[in-house]
Formats: structure tokens, C-alpha cells, sequence
């Protein structure tokens, strides 16, 4: 056996050992794998094509073409040309990102990501799949947490990037390295495409991934990005642990009313003031997760605000920590509901 085929071993057997530690992946699953044409969706998708007769699972591309950089048209062929030799079936989308993030008012990232998502779930229903594959990686998790640290998201937000969400959105090459995935791809002549932007210190991420990391590894610790994926293992342990306290709280003893079509939940506030802080914190973000869809927006400031309107029960107040939540406190209860968004006209304009 050759020195490739010693690596394939190596690698693949890594990533099945993921899936089987996380329970990735189970037999007959039908799974779309987000492929852009870099290092990492590449390594997943080829290592994936490798397993699925193995375990039996089928596959499916979903490439989203985000139209602003020169190269798109050439990454989105390579990704259909490495689909074909595959025998994988793909789906391409073209978005106008830039414009999605002028219409909808969110940065450009935040509009490519939503447009991804959206088109991940809109294949995944087109060809009746139940799991959809990401390349995030432990170099992605390590950037996670310390952008986390850096917001101050609180101790949730130093579980990263979790190996399975939601029981659909799976992570199988996790606790790969990014040089490990970039030897792949060159020891197996995969050629994939780099986007250039990644090296721009422009986002956040950049910034954390191609100067902060580099220093730390530099000047206080060269295995950072093992320390921060075995810190986010211990975070999600006792985060864990910590939610199924809260769960137990919030079904047993804190719902007055909910109700799914109005996105309305309204708490017992005697018996919420009553709990602990960080008992607290985490029926907070259930309460939002349950109206809101996702926690996304919601930092530690947000949640110790309203554990604090929550504390101070004279007359009625209300907090809206973002653009979809209101939280009010009135008559024994606090209640978490959508925001009711007023529209005003000004000629034929539509302001919100």
C-alpha cells in the first residue's frame, strides 16, 4: 500500500470515527453536502463518497454560486465537473449576495450564510434528504470559540460548533485539522479551489483566523487549536448538563401559556425570579429559541438585561433585544413574543 492510500486510511478512518462517536450518520440516510470547491468541502465530500457504501447513507451536492467574486463561475464548475466524476448528483444556485445584503440590511456575511442555509433545506426537501453535511473543521471551532470569547457570548458560546444540531445538520470532519485536509487534497490530486477573500482582513473571522491564531501560537501556546476544541468538549459537556436542569424548569414548573402559531410564551415570574442565575440564562434562551427560531443575535448582555427587568417587578416594562423579540414583564408573568414591526408609508416607500 502506498503512502496515499496510508493517508486516505488515516483520514477516512478519523472521520468514521467521528461519525460513529456522534452517531453522524445512520443507515439509508439521505444527506446534502454543502460543497463550495475549497479544501474543506472537497475532503468531505470525497471522504464521503469513499464511506456511503459502507454505511450505506446516499449523497447529494448543494453549491451556491454568491456572485461576487470573478473566480465564482470557475469554482461552480469544478464543483459540477468533481460532481460528475463522483457520480453525485448536484444542485447549483446563484445569488446575488451583495444585493440580498442591501435588501435585507445584513452584512454581506450574513447574507451569504442565509442564502446557503436556505438553499441547503430547499434541496434537502427536493429530494426528500434528512441530514445536511457541512465541512466545518477543528480549525472553524477553535475561530468559533475565541470570536465567542471576544463578543462575549458567555459560557454557550464556548461550545463552538457542535459535531450534530438539531439532529440534521452534521459536522463529520470536525476534528480534522486544516493541515491534515490540505494534505488530503494535494495527496489525492483533488485540486480544489481557494477563495482569495479568506486571506482579506476585512471580517472578523479573518482577522482571528490569519492574525490573532498565528500570534497565540507564536508567542503563548503552538497547540491553541487542540486546547480550544478540548475546551469546547468540556463547554458542551456541562452545557448539557445545564440545559436539562433548565428544560426540567421550564416544563415542570414555569410555562403559564404557549402558544406555536403566535410565537408567544409567557412564564411564571414568582417562580423564575426564584431560580439561579445560570438556571435562568438558559430558560432565557429557550423562551427565545422558541419564538424566535434560533438564539442568533443574543449575547450575554442581552440575557442579563432581562433576567435584571425581570428582577425589578414594580409596574410593567418591556426590553426588545432585537429587531424580532419583545420581552414584558406584567401582572406575574413575563412573556417572550414576536415583535410586531411597524411599517410606515412615505409615498410609495415602505420604511420599517
Amino acid at each position: 500500500m502506498g503512502k496515499r492510500d496510508d493517508f486516505q486510511k488515516d483520514l477516512s478512518h478519523k472521520v468514521l470515527g467521528t461519525i460513529n462517536k456522534f452517531n453522524l450518520i445512520n443507515e439509508n440516510d439521505k444527506i446534502v453536502v454543502g460543497v463550495s470547491g475549497g479544501p474543506d468541502s472537497i475532503c468531505l465530500l470525497h471522504i464521503l463518497n469513499e464511506l456511503k457504501s459502507k454505511l450505506n447513507f446516499k449523497l447529494y451536492v448543494a453549491h451556491i454560486n454568491h456572485m461576487i467574486r470573478e473566480e465564482a463561475e470557475e469554482e461552480t464548475q469544478y464543483v459540477q465537473d468533481f460532481c460528475k466524476n463522483l457520480g453525485v448528483e448536484c444542485f447549483v444556485k446563484r445569488v446575488d449576495v451583495i444585493a440580498k445584503s442591501n435588501n435585507e440590511k445584513i452584512g454581506t456575511e450574513e447574507a451569504g450564510r442565509k442564502a446557503r442555509y436556505d438553499f441547503f433545506e430547499e434541496v434537502l426537501e427536493k429530494v426528500g434528504a434528512n441530514k445536511i453535511a457541512t465541512a466545518h473543521n477543528s480549525n472553524d471551532n477553535a475561530e468559533t470559540v475565541l470570536m465567542n470569547i471576544i463578543r462575549g457570548s458567555g459560557t454557550s458560546g464556548l461550545k463552538g460548533i457542535e459535531p450534530i444540531r438539531d439532529n440534521k445538520f452534521i459536522r463529520p470532519i470536525i476534528e480534522c485539522e486544516r493541515f491534515e485536509i490540505e494534505e488530503y487534497c494535494s495527496n489525492y490530486k483533488l485540486n480544489p479551489k481557494i477563495d482569495k477573500s479568506n486571506f482579506e482582513n476585512v471580517y472578523t473571522r479573518n482577522k482571528i483566523r490569519n492574525i490573532l491564531i498565528p500570534e497565540i501560537k507564536e508567542e503563548f501556546n503552538p497547540n491553541i487549536i487542540k486546547a480550544l476544541n478540548k475546551l469546547a468538549i468540556v463547554a458542551r459537556e456541562e452545557s448539557t448538563y445545564i440545559q436539562n436542569i433548565a428544560d426540567k424548569e421550564l416544563s415542570n414548573n414555569l410555562i403559564i401559556s404557549k402558544d406555536m402559531e403566535k410565537q408567544v410564551i409567557e412564564l411564571d415570574l414568582k417562580k423564575f425570579n426564584a431560580l439561579d442565575n445560570v438556571i435562568k440564562s438558559r430558560v432565557v434562551l429557550s423562551a427565545i429559541k422558541f419564538v424566535q427560531g434560533n438564539v442568533q443575535g443574543i449575547e450575554k448582555i442581552h440575557i442579563d438585561d432581562i433576567i435584571r427587568l425581570c428582577e425589578k417587578n414594580i409596574g410593567n416594562k418591556f426590553l426588545t433585544p432585537n429587531q424580532f423579540i419583545k420581552v414584558e414583564v406584567k401582572e406575574g408573568k413575563v412573556t417572550f413574543s414576536k415583535k410586531q414591526i411597524k411599517r410606515k408609508s412615505l409615498g410609495n416607500n415602505m420604511f420599517e
